[in-house]
């Protein structure tokens, strides 16, 4: 089955999928060695992990470099984040190419003007209802099985009425799964979860504008996807803040070793033995007919 198919049936299987934000394919691996079952490619976490914040300077190339790495590195479908489809409708018709090819299993397209900003940040603008329409109908008639998710920002320039609207003209344009980004009390996001028949992910993360629901509550609601974007990475800042201090002060990391994956762990994580495993089975020492050194000359 492809990445979109797998997707699609676990939706359909019930309950909620808590999928975690990644940027690399480090992070990608420790998702997955944690046990996910889908993880999400999030376009704010790349954007920082490239020394930018969230306000769409990370064009479509440079994306699908860290998409690759992503998708390279696990088996896991793979839900990314497209921003607003890197153009119109025209546009949104090449990207869907582009991240299908790689084998995305799923992408998010949005409603805001290019540059976007993140979805918890002020000052966001919307395109029209009906040119969002057009690009998803653009999306919907390029994909192949990679689900089409719709995402809209209007919440926090036009309020929740509008953005159920809005997400209810894309439902009908053809998006798989609903998302209303950046519902600011439980109340809204249960009102959301009862006004739509289609799968709806929610956005979960420390700090932002919506209040934390535990995911068996959301999934009680109804709530199919809860993405989690920034939580690793805001951890390993954390971490790599620590230690970069520690080392300052101390000349070594030796305070902070609790903290730190063993040199062991980490050669595991990117399966160092599976690439040794393979170093010694293609060595020119195994090659057949190979001749002992010293002989046949």
């Amino acid at each position: 089955m492809s990445a979109g198919s797998r997707l699609r049936a676990r939706i359909e299987a019930g309950g909620i999928l808590v999928v975690p934000g990644v940027y690399d394919g480090l992070s990608a691996r420790i998702a997955a060695a944690a046990g996910f079952e889908a993880i999400y490619c999030s376009g704010g976490a790349v954007a920082r992990s490239s020394g930018v914040p969230d306000l769409g300077l990370m064009t479509m190339t440079e994306v699908l470099v860290r998409l690759r790495e992503v998708i390279d590195a696990t088996d896991l479908p793979v839900i990314a984040d497209a921003d607003t489809g890197y153009g119109n409708a025209v546009n949104v018709t090449r990207t869907v190419r582009e991240f299908e090819r790689l084998g995305a299993a799923a992408i998010h397209l949005e409603d805001q003007v290019a540059p976007k900003k993140c979805g918890h940040y002020a000052g966001q603008q919307l395109i029209s209802a009906q040119e969002m329409v057009q690009k998803l109908r653009a999306a919907v008639d390029t994909r192949r099985e990679m689900l089409i998710i719709a995402r809209t920002d209007a919440r926090g320039q036009a309020g929740l009425e509008e953005a159920i609207r809005r997400s209810r003209l894309y439902a009908e344009a053809g998006a798989d799964i609903i998302f209303i980004e950046a519902p600011t009390s439980r109340e809204e996001i249960e009102t959301i979860a009862h006004s739509f028949s289609k799968p709806l992910l929610v956005n979960m993360f420390e700090g932002g504008k919506t209040p934390l629901i535990p995911a068996a509550e959301l999934a009680a609601m109804g709530y199919r996807l809860m993405i989690v974007p920034s939580d690793l990475q805001r951890a390993a800042i954390h971490a790599m803040r620590l230690t970069a201090a520690t080392l300052l002060r101390d000349g070594s990391s030796a305070a902070v070793r609790e903290h730190l994956a063993s040199f062991a762990e980490r050669d595991q994580i990117v399966d160092l033995a599976g690439w040794t495993a393979l170093d010694e089975r293609y060595a020119e020492k195994n090659s057949p007919g190979a001749v002992p050194e010293g002989e046949g000359r």
